[in-house]
């Protein structure tokens, strides 16, 4: 039991909450260690300094479904919408001037880095953009992921749009491809093996997959 009751699109006011399930559930991803450390306190916080800059520029580009148990915040997925998914010059000239004092120099020009090179991944063509996606830590497991992904499917379905996303675990590729989801790419990001994937449109005739790689258990 997922104990979800509801997915919907959340709302400026629960962006607080958001940040926290972020912070906490993908505090150990492999790419915010390289990107800030490896001590998991100091890098749960600078998470939390992150990505609450960051999420509301999410937010203003498309939406965020979040999961809920009752009244209770559990997971959110990020959706920007096709032709928004990189920040304008605008966007950088008013957040990147944010996001140097909130992670510190040498965490700027690593998350700079990792920007980057997934920008250079992008897809060309247009595209629902997903990311980020969290289950609060004590949470994981259970479904809750799953229920979101099923959301953000139907509505890509919904208006025959092609989704993609990058991972840097490779238990998820596996997630993903449950969903409908092909490696495109593979790529080294601060020394850290990335996947890059794409969701055909509803319409479109389905493509020779690269083979996935072998599940691991993350630690």
């Amino acid at each position: 039991m997922t104990g979800v009751s509801i997915v919907r699109e959340i709302d400026a006011r629960e962006l607080a909450s958001a940040v926290g399930i972020i912070a906490r559930g993908m505090r150990d991803n492999p790419l915010h260690i390289a990107a800030l450390g490896t001590d998991s306190e100091r890098r749960g916080a600078l998470l939390i300094r992150m990505f609450t800059i960051a999420l509301p520029v999410i937010l203003a580009k498309g939406s965020i479904l979040g999961a809920l148990d009752g009244d209770t915040l559990v997971g959110v997925a990020g959706m920007a919408a096709p032709g928004r998914c990189q920040p304008s010059l605008i966007e950088k000239l008013t957040v990147l001037p944010r996001i140097f004092p909130a992670v510190g120099t040498g965490g700027f020009v690593r998350v700079g880095q990792w920007m980057g090179a997934w920008a250079r991944h992008d897809l060309a063509e247009p595209h629902w953009h997903l990311g980020p996606v969290a289950v609060d830590r004590h949470l994981q497991g259970r479904g809750i992921g799953s229920l979101l992904m099923a959301e953000y499917c139907a509505r890509l379905d919904r208006l025959n749009a092609v989704g993609y996303l990058e991972t840097d675990r490779p238990t998820n590729v596996t997630f993903y491809e449950r969903f409908g989801f092909q490696t495109t790419g593979e790529a080294a990001v601060l020394s850290t093996p990335n996947w890059f994937m794409r969701r055909p449109a509803r319409s479109e005739k389905p493509k020779a997959q690269i083979p996935s790689p072998k599940p691991q258990v993350d630690v």
